[in-house]
C-alpha cells in the first residue's frame, strides 16, 4: 500500500512536471491583432500583460507573469517586439527579457525637406521620438555638428538606402546611422573624383539632387551635371527650375512661371549664385555618380526636347538653346490647344 502512495506521489509529480513544461515550453501565442509589441519607457510587467491579453496574443496572461517571476524578468526593456504565433512562453520572456527587438525597415527613395521627413519617421517610432522631436533635432545646429552638417545640409547624409533602425532609437542614434551609411558611400576614391570637380561630398550631394530632379534619364544626367559644373566654374547662376520649384514647396507643380522664379530663397538659384545652401532632395545613387563622372563638355544650356520623349538638347551657345525653347513652347502650346479640342 505504501509502495502503491509513492509510486501514484511520484506520478503526479510526473504529471505535473510535464504539464508545467507544457505550459513554459509548449506553444503558448495564438493569432494576434498585432503583430508586434510595443514596450515604451514607462511600462510596466502588467501593462506587457494587459497588451498580449488584449491583443489576443495570450487567452491568459497568468502563467506568461508565473513564468516571468521565475525568469526574474521584472524589468521591461523598451522596443518593438515580434509576436510569432506558436511561441513558448520561456522563449517570450526570454525575447524580452533579452531586448531583443524587431527593427524596423526604413526605406529610403526620395525626401524632399526635413519637414516632410520627420511626418514619416514620426509614424513609425516610438512617440518618444515623433515627428516634432525630430524636427526639432534636425534643426538643431548644435546637435548636428558632431555629424558634420547643419540644418540645410543634414538631408545630405541620409543616403537612399534601406536601414534598420530600431523602433524606439533617439534622435541622434537614428542621423548617427544614416551618417554611417554616407561614411561607408564615401570611399577615398569618390572622395577623390569629388575633388578632380572641384567639390566636396556634401556639394556633390547638393548638385546630384538638382539633377535628381531634372530627369530620371540615366544618360542625360551625366550631361546636366556638366552643364551645371561649367555653370558654377564659370560663375553663372545655375538657374536651375527644381530649386524655383523647391522653394515654392509644391512638389506636384508641372509648369515654372516667371513668377516662381522670382520667389526670394537662398535656395533660388535664378536670383542667387552657386549652389543652394541643402540638397532640394535626397538624390540617388545613380545622380550621385552622374556629378562624380560627369563628362568635360562645353554644354552651357539644355531644355526639355520638343519631341516629348523625355530626352534634353544640349547647347552651347545661347542662339542654338533659344531655337530649341522655341521649338519645345511650340508643341507644348500645339499639344494643350489639341486637347482643349479632344474636351470641347
Amino acid at each position: 500500500m505504501k509502495k502503491k502512495l509513492i509510486l501514484s506521489f511520484f506520478g503526479l509529480l510526473l504529471l505535473a512536471g510535464i504539464f508545467i513544461a507544457y505550459k513554459t515550453a509548449g506553444p503558448a501565442t495564438g493569432e494576434s491583432t498585432r503583430k508586434y509589441l510595443y514596450i515604451r519607457e514607462t511600462e510596466t510587467l502588467q501593462d506587457i500583460s494587459k497588451q498580449l491579453e488584449e491583443s489576443g496574443a495570450l487567452k491568459n496572461t497568468a502563467w506568461f507573469r508565473r513564468v516571468a517571476g521565475w525568469m526574474n524578468y521584472t524589468r521591461p526593456r523598451p522596443g518593438r517586439y515580434e509576436l510569432k504565433k506558436g511561441m513558448s512562453l520561456y522563449n517570450l520572456v526570454k525575447m524580452l527579457r533579452a531586448g531583443r527587438q524587431a527593427p524596423v525597415k526604413l526605406v529610403i527613395v526620395k525626401e524632399r525637406t526635413r519637414e516632410l521627413f520627420a511626418g514619416k519617421m514620426g509614424k513609425k517610432f516610438d512617440t518618444d521620438c515623433d515627428s516634432l522631436c525630430l524636427i526639432s533635432y534636425l534643426n538643431n545646429n548644435d546637435s548636428l555638428r558632431q555629424f558634420g552638417v547643419d540644418s540645410n545640409t543634414v538631408m545630405s547624409i541620409v543616403m537612399p538606402f534601406t536601414y534598420e533602425i530600431y523602433w524606439n532609437s533617439s534622435p541622434r542614434k537614428i542621423v548617427s546611422q544614416f551618417q554611417t551609411a554616407w561614411d561607408k558611400f564615401w570611399t577615398p576614391e569618390r572622395k577623390a573624383k569629388a575633388e578632380k570637380q572641384g567639390l566636396n561630398p556634401l556639394q556633390v550631394s547638393i548638385l546630384a539632387s538638382i539633377v535628381e530632379e531634372e530627369t530620371t534619364r540615366k544618360p542625360d544626367k551625366y550631361n546636366i551635371a556638366s552643364v551645371y559644373l561649367n555653370r558654377l566654374r564659370r560663375d553663372m547662376k545655375l538657374e536651375a527650375d527644381p530649386t524655383a520649384k523647391f522653394v515654392t514647396r509644391n512638389f506636384g507643380l508641372n509648369r515654372i512661371t516667371y513668377a516662381h522664379l522670382r520667389q526670394e530663397s537662398p535656395y533660388n538659384t535664378y536670383i542667387h549664385k552657386g549652389l543652394p545652401p541643402g540638397p532640394i532632395c535626397t538624390p540617388s545613387v545613380e545622380s550621385l555618380e552622374a556629378v562624380l563622372d560627369a563628362p568635360q563638355t562645353d554644354y552651357i544650356f539644355f531644355v526639355a526636347s520638343y519631341k516629348f520623349d523625355g530626352s534634353s538638347i544640349f547647347t552651347s551657345n545661347y542662339a542654338d538653346h533659344q531655337k530649341y525653347v522655341k521649338l519645345f513652347h511650340a508643341e507644348q502650346n500645339r499639344r494643350a490647344d489639341s486637347l482643349k479640342k479632344r474636351k470641347g
